[in-house]
């Protein structure tokens, strides 16, 4: 900064400036699965989608909604209830783009093969603007096939769940021009055990419920309706609560104050509590986690795409600051060192992308009556939650560093929120312990799992690393099965196999070479040529690939063209 009788202290140089103006979709990885799992026919829509992600007008709109955080608002001037939530306009408005490109509902009401891939992609794409109003978003796109265990409300619901029209406010729900829903399971003293749940459902003379208890977390409580688990009569019941009834009423259900939370600041996420809460149940009497249990898989399944999209965006981010930087006299991503990390974290990404929408594909196929898509599903999934998102963390704290100080600045890069957002997939809808015992309920209880996990997997037997990788997990399931004393202390190691060894059939089939190769030799414990490898495992340090392979179209991957 240069002044009357001073001298030039102050020049920019050698800064990056934000990386704006470009197209999301622009992914590789991505583009291809979508095409293999049947959603290519919307590819136009997805990079229609992925300029508005990348544009700079959206990164303010994320910006926005984070630092200003929403605000409860339970009385009105007159000291009447209103239990209100207050979002600042940019939330609004990402969320209602999310909503005018279906990433809520609408795979539930499109007969085309492939409409749930596509809205995989799209969320994956849309989640790089901003994560938080993922929330709602998932949970309505989850709600749908839990409510349609009754048939009487999916009637009158459904239609309006799955309407492209982002209607906010607190109306009479057959109102509205479209709905949307949430989830409340957890009670303070039972967290994922949920059958000590506590809430009441006392059968009112109607043929509705009325709920009474508390609520240690329930997301997004401005949707317009929840799937609330509580003890009816006949056990633990799922049932479905409206914010307002049918007779413009306010229902008794009251929100007891925000969560403070480490990330997620723009989504709100609440204690509530029920007095005589008007509810009507949804499925058998009794089932509750019976009924509700595939809206979890749903949004297990968009706990993976949005881990997956994080990887994704903090990889792109520090790749993109890489190339551009300058230091000791050449770029960044030309030191090999740096070349290394780059390379190794776009490794990351496209397991994970090439995952998660092989399983978006699987949930397609099983939402249209496919029994080994569905089996393959029971297994597969829980295993990638578990490992996807829990690698998420530490892919974004490594990928924050690659800028140095910058990146742990607030207003220089998405860096900071992504870092601290990264472990909340890995906690929603199960922890890591919770989902790799479902791993093992899956091995259990849906005996076909393990067959259509061995068969997907096998696909690449022709690749001697990917077949290893195949043997080693079809024998360690065997000793499983032999000796079951020991299977929950295993349980993470097992989940993270299974991770690894679908990630490797999948790359062996699908990615370029020099991927594959890199992958192996450093997730499977072989070098470029296939032998044993020193270096191998996914314990290595990031960065740490062997000698003898060709990075630079692995950088490639992870380059996008700004405007």
């Amino acid at each position: 900064m240069t002044g009357p009788g001073r001298h030039a202290t102050h020049e920019v140089l050698n800064q990056v400036p934000p990386l704006a103006g470009y197209d999301v979709a622009e992914d590789a990885a991505l583009l291809s699965a979508l095409a293999r799992e049947g959603g290519a026919w919307a590819e136009p829509e997805l990079h229609t989608l992925g300029w508005r992600a990348g544009d700079a007008d959206t990164q303010e709109h994320a910006w926005l909604a984070n630092v200003n955080k929403p605000l409860l608002r339970t009385h009105d001037s007159r000291g009447f209830r209103v239990d209100e939530v207050e979002f600042h306009p940019s939330w609004h408005w990402l969320m209602r783009t999310a909503v005018s490109h279906g990433l809520h509902a609408a795979p539930w009401a499109d007969a085309r093969p492939g409409a749930h891939v596509v809205r995989a992609a799209k969320f994956m794409v849309w989640t790089q603007a901003e994560a938080g109003h993922g929330c709602p978003i998932s949970m309505t796109y989850s709600c749908v096939p839990a409510l349609r265990h009754a048939p009487d409300l999916t009637a009158r619901y459904e239609p309006l769940l799955t309407a492209s029209s982002y209607d906010p406010g607190l109306r009479e729900p057959e109102g509205k021009a479209g709905l949307l829903a949430g989830m409340a399971m957890t009670e303070k003293q039972g967290g994922s055990d949920v059958r000590a749940n506590t809430t009441t459902a006392v059968p009112a003379s109607d043929g509705s419920y009325l709920l009474t208890g508390h609520k240690w977390f329930c997301s997004a409580p401005m949707c317009d309706m929840f799937l609330v688990l509580a003890q009816a009569p006949q056990g633990l019941t799922c049932f479905l609560l409206p914010r307002v009834l049918p007779d413009g009423s306010r229902n008794a259900m009251y929100i007891q104050r925000l969560k403070d939370k480490l990330g997620n600041t723009s989504n709100a996420s609440s204690e509530v509590e029920y007095d005589q809460a008007v509810a009507w149940p949804v499925g058998e009497l009794g089932r509750g986690v019976r009924t509700i249990i595939s809206m979890v898989s749903a949004t297990r399944l968009d706990c993976v795409l949005g881990s997956a999209a994080a990887i994704r965006q903090a990889t792109v981010i520090a790749a993109n600051y890489a190339r551009r930087r300058q230091s000791f006299g050449a770029a960044l991503t030309d030191h090999p060192a740096m070349t290394a990390v780059i390379a190794d974290l776009t490794l990351e990404s496209e397991a994970a992308t090439t995952l998660a929408i092989r399983l978006a594909g699987a949930a397609d196929r099983a939402a249209r009556g496919d029994a080994a898509e569905a089996a393959l599903l029971r297994i597969a999934l829980p295993a990638a939650k578990y490992w996807i998102c829990k690698r998420t963390p530490m892919i974004t704290g490594e990928a924050l560093e690659c800028l140095g100080g910058n990146g742990y600045i607030e207003d220089y890069s998405a860096m900071p929120r992504l870092l601290r957002d990264a472990p909340l997939n890995s906690i929603w809808e199960g922890s890591g312990n919770v989902t790799a015992l479902d791993v093992l309920r899956a091995l259990t209880r849906t005996p076909d799992s393990a067959d259509a996990l061995l068969a997907e997997i096998d696909l690449a037997s022709g690749d001697p690393q990917a077949a290893a990788a195949g043997a080693n997990l079809r024998r360690d399931l065997k000793d499983l099965s032999a000796n079951d004393s020991t299977a929950q202390r295993h349980a993470r190691r097992l989940a993270g196999q299974i991770a690894l060894a679908l990630q490797a059939s999948l790359l062996a089939r699908h990615a370029p070479g020099p991927v594959w190769r890199a992958f192996s030799s450093t997730r499977l414990g072989c070098d470029g040529n296939g032998a044993p490898s020193a270096v191998g495992g996914p314990v290595t340090p990031f960065g740490s690939l062997p000698d003898g392979l060709d990075l630079t179209p692995i950088l490639a991957r992870s380059a996008v063209t700004s405007r």
